[in-house]
């Protein structure tokens, strides 16, 4: 580790950096799935303590090059809360913030545009009962209107209101979205959005009329998947390790 990221590990709390490692994981996975829009899209996260402060990545930076100490970290109004040679996109802050300051059980917020993502959110009905992913996702899922890009502040109400208490969100012509109590759980359940996009569109695309389940399984398939899941983290190890056979930078 050279000194600059040295000093980054130094200067900040066990807990912060063991969050910013499971961040910069985080956005390495997302550029191992595919799943990253070049340099346009975000993952924050809530910084462990009392501060509202909040760890995003640095704007220009590819999701293949982040790392735990090239993480910004920035208030609640975006401004940097720590000295950092990168900016921040203020575009992709304004959803960040929103939803970070209506919700405290939203450590990590997730936000992608990926192409399945992005075309399931163009269909009106949205996402439907049609696979053991939509099962979970539907028990706890949530639409946002498309306004345009995200440079907004009033947009933050209607955004919050239509989340509610919900851990998914599509939103409309635009991408999804996740929370989490955890870095862990909101990778987990945005790796089970996606999912379930790619699934309704491979699905739609056969031609054959669809079979849909039953709002009592829907029910059934919430705390069967908590429980199956532990929230991420039976999973979350297994991802890390395999980050580590790639490539263990995203550590420094």
């Amino acid at each position: 580790m050279n000194a600059p990221l040295q000093a980054v590990r130094s200067r900040v709390s066990a807990d912060e950096w063991a969050r910013r490692v499971d961040l910069a994981a985080c956005y390495r996975l997302i550029a191992v799935h595919g799943w990253d829009d070049l340099v346009f899209t975000h993952v924050s996260a809530r910084v462990p303590g009392p501060e509202h402060h909040f760890l995003i990545n640095p704007y220009g930076m590819m999701f293949e090059e982040i790392t735990a100490s090239s993480l910004v970290k920035v208030d609640l109004e975006g401004r940097k809360a720590m000295d950092s040679p990168h900016e921040i996109n203020p575009a992709g802050f304004v959803i960040h913030s929103a939803i970070h300051a209506a919700r405290d059980d939203a450590a990590c917020v997730l936000h992608l545009h990926t192409l399945d993502g992005v075309a399931l959110s163009a269909q009106a009905d949205g996402v439907l009962p049609i696979s053991q992913q939509a099962s979970v996702v539907l028990n706890s899922l949530a639409y946002h209107d498309y306004e345009g890009i995200a440079l907004d502040d009033d947009e933050k109400p209607r955004l919050v209101h239509d989340l509610g208490d919900r851990e998914f969100m599509v939103l409309r012509n635009h991408g999804l979205l996740t929370v989490g109590t955890s870095v862990a759980s909101a990778f987990l359940n945005m790796y089970l959005l996606q999912s379930v996009c790619t699934i309704q569109l491979r699905a739609q695309a056969g031609g054959a009329t669809l079979k849909r389940l039953s709002q009592d399984v829907i029910r059934r398939n919430d705390g069967g998947w908590r429980a199956v899941s532990q929230n991420g983290g039976i999973a979350w190890p297994a991802l890390l390790r395999k980050l580590d056979r790639r490539d263990a930078s995203w550590r420094d």
